[in-house]
């Protein structure tokens, strides 16, 4: 049996768009002479709904869906398999049911609710969905197929050394003697995932002896990038198939006889970039919008952010600004330049000075006799920050923060500043992984000039000023941050690990808890990582806490 994986990017809501999309493919994989086209979890509704799942009629929206998506299908030679989130009506007291639906010439073949609903990270999932009871094989052409949905396949014992669930569904499933596993997923990208999702499904295929299909969602929704990379396990474990990363595909094959072949070389830092340029390109467009705004300072974060956005969007859809201050140095308007013209980007210059004077003359009164400090380096910065909105305003423009995961860690940043955007493009990479992206663009020549890769970095709100004044060199500060943001380790074994000094470990854990205001009011990280500020991390604002 020819099996497609078929590989979309649905936008969330969007019923007209996403169905095309499935007809689409569905009528590729049938030209191809697939028997079964499977798509990605909620592929009719997009992932995630979120609230929505709360309004009926976006729930009577998703069933008429899938009533239009079976007459559409009806003459086709080829089933579909697809995800679409179903009115719940089961007394559980929860909207909805997270559900795959298997449809062969107009008829509805399975109605399978997800069992597993992950309640951690960015997963929100019991705040919606009711739990499958039970799990039911069913066949098509004869072979008897397991469907599961994404979480329900991630609970294997042998594998996970901590499990978060009593139940594994698989082993339900096992019991009726399928001969095939497919599992749909809207599984988001991050750091490495892509690996663990083959060695795990892998494991799952060699224990029970029968080959793994995963249609993966690919895109960006929000915050959350979703990678694709749809894969297809023999039931020894050894992988016949793989679909792209961070694009929409159609992987068409017999997961019964397909050869076994070597996984794709993967490398995470150019996975990194990929991500965020299908994240940004997909947030800015799925907003109803198509060009975009960057602040250049001359500095790697802006030029990271810049080329990126030119990606993204086009390089006639970026424009870029530098807004000199009377502490900038020459070469923050002149690098600047050089980047733009390398990306191909528009480039225009507002001088602040004047703006900044006109501030200080404002406040001279009530700042009589006080001396200039941080008050005065925020005032630049929040200059720059209300004209980059003006510019957004006049035209129709998305602006980008740039930010890294290292600022915003410890407040490294200024509310209503540089702070100001519809999104935080770079908002999940550490300093030092901002230098490696930067590194690996300029692999084949220069796109991010030397300069702004060789000078220390600064803020230049002040005179001489360099980011070392104020926190330890990044490559002291990023492990502590990875440690302590990402893995939750503690101040004392951080400091045991690295041999970092207690107090420094200490200092930086204090920067991280007082800065969460800032956090909380910040643009929509792009999630590159295991763990991101925004969605994935939830943290009182007011709160002691004993480091």
């Amino acid at each position: 049996m020819k099996i497609a994986l078929a590989q979309i990017n649905p936008t969330v809501g969007d019923f007209s768009g996403n169905l095309e999309k499935i007809l689409d493919a569905s009528r590729r994989g049938a030209a191809e002479s697939a028997r079964l086209v499977v798509f990605s979890e909620l592929a009719v509704c997009g992932y995630p709904p979120a609230d929505l799942l709360e309004k009926p009629r976006f729930l009577e929206r998703c069933r008429t869906a899938v009533e239009e998506l079976c007459a559409a299908t009806r003459e086709l030679p080829t089933a579909v398999l697809v995800g679409v989130a179903l009115s719940g009506n089961n007394g559980s007291g929860k909207p909805a049911v997270n559900a795959a639906v298997l449809m062969d010439k107009g008829r509805v073949l399975l109605e399978q609710h997800k069992r597993l609903l992950p309640f951690y990270d960015v997963f929100d999932e019991q705040r919606y969905f009711a739990a499958a009871q039970e799990q039911q094989v069913v066949e098509l052409d004869g072979i008897r197929l397991a469907i599961t949905i994404c979480e329900d396949a991630w609970n294997d014992k042998n594998f996970w050394p901590r499990r978060l669930y009593k139940t594994d569904p698989m082993e339900e499933l096992m019991r009726q003697h399928p001969a095939l596993h497919i599992n749909i997923s809207s599984s988001p990208f991050w750091h490495s995932k892509r690996a663990v999702r083959r060695d795990m499904l892998a494991a799952i295929a060699r224990r029970d002896g029968i080959p793994v299909l995963m249609c993966n969602q690919v895109g960006g929704n929000d915050s959350l990038i979703f990678d694709g990379s749809s894969l297809a396990i023999n039931a020894r474990g050894e992988l016949i198939g793989q679909a792209a990363s961070f694009r929409e595909d159609l992987l068409i094959l017999d997961p019964f006889a397909a050869p076994a072949i070597a996984a794709p070389e993967e490398d995470e830092t150019s996975a990194a970039y990929e991500a965020l340029v299908l994240g940004t390109r997909d947030y800015v467009r799925k907003c109803g919008f198509s060009k975009a705004l960057v602040a250049l300072s001359g500095g790697i974060d802006s030029a990271l952010v810049a080329a990126i956005a030119a990606e993204a969007l086009g390089a006639e859809n970026v424009m870029a600004v530098g807004m000199p201050s009377p502490y900038s140095s020459p070469g923050s308007i002149s690098d600047s330049r050089e980047l733009a013209e390398n990306l191909g980007i528009r480039f225009e210059i507002i001088g602040i000075s004047g703006i900044f004077a006109e501030f200080n003359r404002a406040l001279e009164p009530l700042f009589a006799g006080m001396k200039p400090d941080i008050t005065e380096e925020n005032i630049q910065s929040r200059a720059r920050g209300s004209l980059m909105m003006a510019l957004s305003n006049k035209f129709s423009a998305l602006v980008l923060t740039t930010g890294n995961k290292s600022e915003m860690a410890v407040g490294y940043c200024t509310l209503y500043g540089d702070m100001v955007g519809a999104l935080a493009v770079i908002g999940d990479l550490v300093k030092t992984r901002v230098y490696a992206v930067c590194r690996w663009l300029n692999r084949s020549g220069e796109v991010i000039p030397q300069a702004i890769l060789d000078k220390a970095p600064s803020a230049e709100l002040r005179p001489g000023q360099k980011d070392t004044d104020s926190l330890p060199p990044y490559e002291v500060l990023d492990p502590i941050l990875e440690a302590y943001v990402e893995h939750y380790e503690s101040p004392d074994r951080i400091a045991a690990a690295y041999g970092f000094p207690l107090e420094l470990v200490q200092q930086v854990v204090r920067l991280v808890e007082r800065s969460e205001y800032k956090r909380q009011q910040a643009a929509p990280v792009l999630k590159v990582t295991s763990k991101s500020f925004g969605m994935g991390r939830r943290f009182p604002i007011a709160v002691k806490i004993q480091v």
